[in-house]
């Protein structure tokens, strides 16, 4: 007779923590599971390596940016100090270099413009391995040289400034200064993985060339600036805009140039190996 009221009562207290809890369990049994996203196929190539904007590179940290750094200091320089301009003029200059070569006179800078590429095809006859194989090497040097020229000889045209000579009035920029470093920098691109010294060899020659050019009164302090700018800008845009590895095997590594000598005169020998 007791237990009868003490279940009545127990079951007064549980019922409605009974009711409280049902709702709940039923609502979590009936909500359904969360469904993936559909994967995004229209922008999937806007960020390919999957960098949020919020990490991504400045724009002052880009390529462009950082292969044109060096080569604006030195136009820059270059154009302030035209028509004897500047800090340190270019009669100031030109004074100075003929007080330490008053008679000295060379066409060694008229050959000595393309020594860095002599370097470049030595070392590479000599088995050392470039970055990019001999048929893109090619297309980067056409691509540059073009550059090159068709800039220097637009802004000589523009310019028109004198020579110390008096010979012309197309001494602004440089045009063997910027061949020679647009070579050089092709060397130091190509072969800095392998040892530093090639890049500073071919530099080297290539400052040899501006030097000689004030010392044979062909040019000013500011041309051999400006043409060292040009040519090495005109060599980074050779390479940043050459695109030779978008999915396609390298080619020309087998392809190879060797000097050739017969009766009657000398030539340049190919030799290629195609791939099995």
């Amino acid at each position: 007779m007791i237990l009868s009221p003490l279940r009545t009562w127990l079951a007064c207290l549980l019922l409605p923590l009974t009711l409280s809890l049902t709702p709940a369990t039923v609502s979590l049994a009936q909500t359904p599971l969360a469904t993936p996203a559909p994967a995004d196929t229209v922008h999937k190539f806007e960020n390919p390596t999957g960098t949020s904007a919020a990490v991504s590179k400045p724009w002052y940290r880009g390529k462009l940016v950082r292969a044109s750094v060096v080569p604006a200091v030195l136009i820059t320089y270059g154009a302030l100090h035209v028509n004897n301009h500047g800090f340190y003029t270019n009669t100031q200059a030109n004074r100075d270099i003929h007080k330490l070569f008053p008679t000295y006179r060379t066409s060694l800078d008229n050959y000595l413009l393309v020594a860095p590429y002599l370097e470049l095809g030595a070392v590479l006859l000599a088995g050392v391995e470039s970055r990019d194989d001999n048929v893109n090497i090619g297309l980067v040097i056409l691509k540059s040289e073009l550059i090159m020229a068709a800039s220097t000889f637009t802004v000589k045209y523009l310019v028109r400034e004198r020579r110390p000579d008096g010979s012309d009035n197309l001494s602004f920029p440089s045009g063997h200064t910027a061949q020679a470093f647009l070579a050089a920098s092709i060397v130091h691109t190509e072969l800095r993985d392998k040892s530093q010294w090639y890049g500073i060899g071919a530099y080297t020659l290539a400052t040899g060339v501006a030097a000689l050019r004030m010392i044979n009164t062909k040019h000013w302090q500011s041309d051999v600036i400006a043409g060292a700018g040009f040519g090495i800008l005109s060599a980074h845009l050779g390479y940043l805009t050459h695109r030779n590895r978008w999915g396609r095997k390298p080619i020309g590594r087998d392809i190879g140039f060797y000097p050739a000598w017969q009766p009657g005169g000398m030539g340049l020998g190919l030799t290629w190996q195609p791939h099995r």
